[in-house]
């Protein structure tokens, strides 16, 4: 049973970090309803753990905690992903521009494909930088790996999302011509 001046600590230090928790577990699992049963897992087990931690980098502890229990419920649930491994900046358009809003949603989707496409360890470390904004430090004690290994698997992931991004591999969009009578030709 976690103590009340423990609980109040671990609502104050850990629960400001459940979005990054959850979006961790939704780009691991790639499913919504599954990240949101990793992460209340993830939660139960850091409670049960709280009374022991005793450092100020409480967000690197509980996103540690959110990746081992993602990868042992892939374990279990899904064991084909996981698998061993080797080692333009866009102007937001207006709300009343219906092509730019179009390339701007497709562009979102593509590069949402390109990030689930990447191997589980690739994409791991590509969310906690770029999308979490972690340091390398706190990816490598998430990781449980050197900075190293995370800094070449974030450049093997960048390279991985250049070439899934490249203009030939990306679908265009065309406008379509109207014919006069209100049909498309």
């Amino acid at each position: 049973m976690i103590e009340s001046h423990d609980l109040q600590r671990f609502e104050a230090l850990v629960m400001p970090h459940l979005d990054a928790a959850y979006n961790l577990a939704r780009w691991l699992t790639r499913n919504d309803e599954d990240a949101q049963d990793v992460v209340q897992d993830a939660a139960m087990r850091a409670m049960r753990y709280f009374g022991g931690f005793r450092g100020d980098q409480a967000r690197a502890w509980w996103l540690q905690i959110v990746r081992h229990t993602c990868y042992a419920w892939l374990r279990e649930n899904r064991p084909a992903e996981v698998v061993a491994f080797d080692e333009s900046e866009l102007a937001a358009p207006s709300a009343d521009e219906p092509y730019a809003l179009a390339v701007r949603n497709a562009d979102r989707e593509q590069i949402n494909h390109a990030i689930a496409a990447l191997p589980v360890v690739y994409r791991e470390v590509l969310v906690l930088r770029e999308l979490e904004d972690l340091p390398y430090k706190d990816i490598a004690r998430i990781a449980d790996v050197p900075v190293g290994t995370v800094m070449s698997r974030l450049a093997r992931a960048r390279s991985l999302m250049r070439q899934a991004l490249l203009p030939g591999a990306r679908p265009v969009l065309r406008t379509v011509a109207r014919s006069t009578q209100g049909g498309v030709k």
